[in-house]
């Protein structure tokens, strides 16, 4: 069951990440009344391209109560993507955006009346991480509050860790990975967790639950780069950085997003599958697979 979005006004934050940008393009090309929260040190590109699509803006950041008050004028949904691990500027940390950020943001806008909470996370992993920590925090605040909420727990972004920046260097036809490789991982597409996220603005049979989100198959790091190696017609030079490395670089960690990021690799290193057929049929989204990326990115 939908309810109308006739009513709705909606604010995203985190509108410049990948994923923010995507989930504002799909209300934009829907006619959605969207405002994208953008800070003054967001990137001029990103910042032009929600303008193209019409998306309205407003200036603000997690961190400054002040300017998330002004952002909330209005608004009926707010959809949460922000996070400072891929996007980190100055002054920010997992623990003032991502923990005392977003619970300030999950107040502010129960205190002014805010209908629906969309917030973006991860399935509960292995192991003490700050950012897994942060969110845990923001799902428990929400669950306790007053708001209708949806949590989205999307496992790992295919266009992330399949790309060069974190070791799958596919271009150049080498690939990094973590662990043996042995693993399987519901590799999920970016649009496909924001056609999520928007369909959970009116989607009544996700309210006040918690869903965790995967692509159409699992697959194990080396099933992957056996898919790229059809797709591109190369083979691939792999290599691998053993478990007890990664420990390793987990216990000694000199910051909170070393230590997160090696706890993200000690969690690929160990699989992370979901069973989509009942959110898919719940939610009819077509959901990419890694064979779809592969053909994607390399242009066949």
């Amino acid at each position: 069951m939908k309810t109308s979005t006739k009513d709705q006004h909606i604010l995203v934050v985190g509108a410049t990440g990948n994923l923010g940008f995507q989930i504002c393009r799909q209300l934009a090309f829907s006619k959605k009344d969207v405002t994208a929260l953008v800070r003054t040190s967001s990137l001029a590109e990103r910042v032009a391209d929600l303008q193209q699509l019409g998306v309205k803006l407003v200036t603000g950041d997690l961190k400054d109560a002040t300017s998330i008050n002004r952002a909330l004028d209005g608004i009926t949904t707010v959809i949460s993507t922000a996070t400072t691990v891929r996007s980190a500027k100055e002054g920010d940390s997992i623990n003032s955006v991502d923990m005392t950020g977003q619970l300030a943001l999950v107040e502010q806008a129960e205190a002014r009346g805010v209908n629906r909470f969309i917030y973006v996370s991860f399935p509960p992993m292995q192991g003490d991480f700050p950012l897994q920590n942060a969110k845990r925090k923001v799902e428990n605040r929400l669950i306790a509050g007053k708001m209708d909420f949806v949590i989205l727990q999307p496992t790992y972004f295919m266009e992330a860790w399949l790309s060069p920046a974190l070791g799958f260097d596919f271009p150049n036809a080498k690939a990094t990975i973590y662990g043996d490789g042995t693993r399987q991982i519901s590799w999920i597409s970016i649009g496909d967790v924001a056609e999520f996220a928007t369909a959970a603005i009116t989607d009544e049979t996700l309210k006040n639950k918690t869903i965790q989100l995967g692509g159409p198959e699992a697959l194990s790091p080396h099933n992957v780069v056996q898919i790229f190696e059809k797709t591109l017609g190369k083979k691939f030079e792999v290599a691998h950085v053993p478990l007890e490395a990664i420990q390793q670089q987990h216990h000694s960690a000199p910051d909170d997003l070393t230590k997160t990021f090696t706890g993200l690799m000690l969690n690929y290193a160990a699989g992370s599958t979901v069973d989509m057929r009942k959110v898919n049929n719940d939610i009819p989204i077509r959901l990419s697979s890694v064979a779809d990326y592969a053909r994607r990115v390399s242009g066949k």
